[in-house]
Order: structure tokens, then sequence, then C-alpha cells
């Protein structure tokens, strides 16, 4: 503790004259600062580790700034990064800052203790340096978070749900960070990019950084109203962390529709309207409000509903409608398809239901009447003219 107490005076010593500054009857802060949200730092041995640093410039000419790393111990490799890569110089605009990082890489045979390093950038007229204190542990448990942005959603049985989800890394090294989701029984859940469609199991995250991803879950379509709970675990090596979700699905009709007893077949007379026994169900986990009655058959056809809408259905309830078939006057002997419609609440359901339609009698009778006539005018013709 005493060995630190110099490093960190040191750094708050290096902020102090922004807020002297600041404070000093408005006058323009000015000079170069090296800063980092973490002076005294503590990393395992055999591991890699990241300090993330901002050169700032406040006031004063760009100028170009010779980076370097004093105090490395032997064994230990000390890289200054700039945009990814490694950099030894820098130089920040007028009133901005440049972004690094101190990537330290320790040996596994690195002695346990506290070790002080320290970053410099020099230039022509200006020079600041950082110290920063590395202390050594044996194990080091790595830490993560994972926080969701809308943790409850709501939507029917037929809808997808996506959860947003921040990883944060607050370990001292890189991991690679995998996760996973604990639904109930047939819920479907994938995890994929916060922008895309591509399926992940598992993301790299950088030492202090985060990521977003997406948790999407199918509910089954079968399942009822209610609050589901999801529970999503993310991991990387000893660390763990947990966060929970839900889903309310509120309920929605599901129609079906049928003749009596399930038979989907019907008898008509060519040019007679026929009454058909007709039954909707509603098998879903809400009520259907206004259900309305439709049908289409062959050309010339006319199908009516009596009742043509019914005003509600009640869960796992059905009701009574009677569609008034009358087949086309025209139509030959024969099975025809009609298909018969309900509709309700943005829910639908169709059945199709054959129609075997005859020839009245009379028309029968008639057909005979004129073929005997047919054949007595054939006799009489062949007689008379058969003489001759």
């Amino acid at each position: 503790m005493r060995r630190l107490l110099p490093v960190l005076a040191a750094a708050c010593l290096a902020a102090v004259p922004l807020s002297a500054h600041a404070q000093d009857k408005g006058r323009d802060v000015k000079g170069l600062f090296l800063m980092t949200d973490y002076p005294a730092v503590t990393v395992q041995p055999g591991t890699t580790s990241n300090v993330s640093l901002r050169l700032q410039n406040y006031g004063l000419p760009p100028e170009r700034l010779g980076l370097k790393v004093e105090g490395v111990p032997a064994g230990w490799t000390a890289t200054l990064l700039g945009g990814g890569q490694p950099v030894g110089a820098a130089m920040p605009a007028t009133d901005s800052s440049v972004s690094l990082q101190l990537r330290l890489e320790v040996p596994k045979d690195a002695a346990i203790g506290t070790h002080t390093l320290t970053v410099s950038a020099q230039g022509q007229g200006q020079n600041v340096s950082l110290p920063i204190a590395v202390s050594l542990a044996k194990e080091l448990p790595a830490k993560l978070t994972v926080e969701p942005k809308l943790p409850a959603l709501r939507g029917t049985a037929r809808s997808t749900f996506e959860y947003q989800l921040t990883i944060k890394n607050d370990s001292g090294r890189n991991l690679l960070v995998s996760f996973g989701a604990e639904a109930p029984r047939n819920f479907e859940t994938s995890f994929t990019e916060q922008y895309g469609s591509q399926e992940l199991s598992s993301i790299p995250i950088e030492a202090g950084q985060s990521k977003d991803i997406k948790l999407k879950v199918r509910p089954p379509t079968t399942v009822g109203a209610g609050t589901y709970p999801i529970s999503v675990t993310v991991s990387a090596e000893d660390a763990k962390a947990n966060a929970r979700v839900s889903l309310e699905v509120v309920g929605q009709p599901r129609l079906r529709i049928s003749g009596r007893e399930g038979l989907m077949s019907a008898r008509a007379e060519a040019g007679e309207q026929a009454s058909v026994p007709v039954f909707v169900y509603n098998d879903g986990s809400a009520p259907a409000d206004n259900v309305e009655l439709s049908g289409t058959g062959p050309s010339g056809w006319k199908i009516e509903f009596e009742p043509k809408t019914i005003d509600r259905i009640a869960p796992n309830q059905n009701a009574e409608a009677q569609a008034r078939i009358t087949p086309s006057p025209k139509s030959l002997a024969g099975d025809y398809m009609v298909n018969l419609k309900a509709s309700a609440q943005g829910e639908q359901a169709n059945g199709d239901f054959r129609v075997t339609v005859s020839t009245s009698t009379m028309w029968g009778i008639a057909g005979a009447g004129i073929i005997g006539i047919a054949l007595l005018v054939m006799v009489g013709a062949v007689a008379r003219f058969g003489r001759r």
C-alpha cells in the first residue's frame, strides 16, 4: 500500500492543473495531459492485460509526441497501441485527444509484487508522463456483467420477442464469452449479432469493453396466455453472470370450421337452396369477437349464412350457423367443392365442403317426355317415308 500512494498521488497531480485553470476566473485550460481511468491495476502472471490511456491536448498547437514506456520488468512485454496496432508517436489535434492502450504481457514465472511502469509523451516543447502501478496476483478471477435493455416484452403466441443484451468484460484481460438461455419447454431461443441475423454461441470481448447482442425467443403457437421467464447466462473461464427477462403472451383466438360431427359434405339440388349446419370452434386462449362468415363456390352458385356474423365465441367453445347453399340451375349432377371461411381479429379458418348435386325429379320427367316425343316423331317419319 505504501508503494501505491506515491503513484496515486502522481496521477492526481497530473489532473490538478485542469481544475485549477477551470476555476481561475474563466481562463482557458491549456496544456498536455496523459490520463487513465485506472492508474493502479492488478493482473495475473501468464496473462495479457490492457490499460486504456488518453493523450489530451488543451489549447496547444498540434505537435508530434514520441511515446515510450519505462520501468518494464525483465521478461515483461509492454506495447503501446493506437487504433489496434503498435505506435511510437501520437499527434493530438488542438482541444482533442488520442486514445491509446498499454498492452502488458506478463510471464508465468513473474514474481508476485507491485511494479511501477511510466508512460511518457515527449515533444519539442511538451513533456508529460504517467506512472501506472501494476500489482501481480496468483489468481485474478474474471468478471462479467450482462444487462438487458428492455427486460419485459409483450406479444402474441405468434410474435418473435427480441431482447438487446449488453455484455461487459470488467476483467483485466480479453475473454471469449459464451452465452445460453433457459426457457420453458418448446420455446425456441437463439443469439444473434446486434445488427444482422448470424447466430452466435460466443463472442470475444476485450478487457474493459462491452458488446451488444440480441436474444430472440419464439414461443410455440399453442402456448397459453401468461408471463414466461427466460434466464440468460454468460460465462468465460471462471466468470459467470446471469440476467432474467420475461415475455407476456396475450390471449389470441384460434378458429376452426367444420360441419356437424366433423362432416365436410352436403347434398343439394340444382337451382334449389340447401341448408347446411356449420360449426365454428375457438381453440384459442381469448374470445373471438364479431366472427364473420363467408363462402365461395363454382360460378353461378349462391352462398349465404344465417347468422352472417357471430357476436362472440369464448375460448374452447363453438357456435352454430346455417350455410344456405344454392347451386346454379345449370349445374349437372355430380360433386362440387365450396369453401367456407370464418374470420375474426386477424384470425381466419377455412373449410372445404363437398356438395353432391342432383337434378330435380321434375326435370327428369320433362327430359323423359321430350325423349319420348322425339322417338314418336322419328317412328312416324320412318313409317311415312318408308312406304314410298
